[in-house]
């Protein structure tokens, strides 16, 4: 029994010492990473939009969306698991987000503004707020 409390014990060592940082782990259907330009052609923002799909209304509905800050955002393709990821510090979480679906556009209207007709930003499933930490 000794063996297994000083096992024990250096496995508990090994991880205060090495902490695993949180991450708030979300999937969605659609990843899109809009382009928002004004009238006269200027880019007024980029932004990261997570989309859900409505079986009953057979559309993709917004989940929740981000303001694009840097390029660290911007989804990456994992080869090894067929997905979209995007990885990235959103305020004190590290966030990452995986879809199967992924595109990019280029506007004159912002997306996540019209899709409030269809789903009000009230009713939207959103992102995980917090990440869970484990506590041994």
């Amino acid at each position: 029994m000794g063996t297994l409390t000083a096992s024990f014990a250096i496995c508990m060592a090994s991880l205060a010492s090495n902490p695993v940082e949180d991450v708030a782990v979300d999937h969605v259907d659609l990843i899109e990473v809009n382009h928002f330009y004004d009238e006269k052609g200027r880019l007024v923002f980029d932004q990261i939009i997570f989309y859900d799909w409505s079986a009953t209304r057979s559309r993709y509905n917004v989940r929740d969306w981000r303001l694009l800050k840097n390029r660290a955002q911007l989804p990456r393709r994992d080869w090894r698991n067929q997905r979209f990821v995007t990885v990235w510090h959103d305020g004190n979480v590290l966030r990452e987000v995986t879809s199967t679906s992924c595109r990019e556009s280029w506007t004159q209207y912002d997306p996540e503004l019209t899709e409030r007709e269809y789903l009000p930003k009230d009713r939207r499933p959103q992102l995980k707020k917090v990440a869970y930490k484990i506590i041994p």
